[in-house]
């Protein structure tokens, strides 16, 4: 059986921080071009400041925990209390266990998504990082229930997740800021699910790499 062991790995929850950082500009940008363009700056701020709070030898679980308190209580904005959400309830999933398999990670962004979703009010097709969750899900679920090992499922995660943020740029923005372009906000990227999409696959990639098989 393929697995992750919860116990000193918050260097997973580091390398995701380290991803928003080296792209907030690139965020920004996209944000620019239907919203308000503070999308990076927003969430670099945040994500570093939850890094300084995250100790080296934190389980997975308990980084997760941090990042998302830090996201709920100091970033602010719509997206604070979303990403905020998203991460504590991937850590609530799996904060007892010390192994954490594929079905269980199924269970934890179940969870996460269903919580994502219920707070911002969004579904898939509005143009919101759900639509790169929920296809992130299904693809890791699918690969799951066709017996994949724990690695495949997270490579299968990465290709939804790029396939759902690919697919924003025909969409027409149904929230947020990006709403009020109607067609306009068509041709280009969202902003929240190109960061949704960075983020699981940074971590994706972080828990291929310390697979225990």
């Amino acid at each position: 059986m393929e697995y992750v062991l919860n116990e000193d790995n918050a260097c997973i929850v580091k390398e995701i921080i380290q991803a928003i950082h080296n792209n907030s500009v690139y965020l920004s940008e996209i944000d620019g071009e239907t919203g308000d363009g503070d999308h990076g700056v927003n969430m670099n701020k945040g994500f570093l400041m939850a890094d300084v709070r995250i100790k080296e030898d934190d389980s997975f679980s308990e980084a997760l925990k941090k990042l998302g308190k830090t996201l709920v209580m100091d970033i602010g904005g719509s997206m604070g209390p979303i990403y905020g959400t998203f991460f504590s309830k991937l850590s609530r999933t799996l904060r007892t266990e010390e192994k954490i398999d594929a079905k269980l990670f199924e269970e934890a962004l179940k969870n996460a998504e269903e919580g994502l979703m219920n707070l911002a009010g969004a579904k898939p097709g509005d143009k919101t990082l759900v639509d790169t969750i929920v296809p992130a899900y299904e693809s890791f679920k699918e690969a799951q229930e066709a017996s994949k090992g724990f690695k495949e499922c997270l490579e299968a995660l990465k290709i939804g997740a790029e396939q759902g943020k690919e697919s924003t740029r025909d969409m027409v923005a149904k929230l947020g800021r990006a709403s009020r372009l109607g067609e306009r906000s068509k041709g280009h990227l969202d902003a929240g699910a190109t960061s949704c999409c960075i983020i699981l696959q940074i971590m994706a990639d972080g828990m291929i790499k310390r697979m225990v098989e």
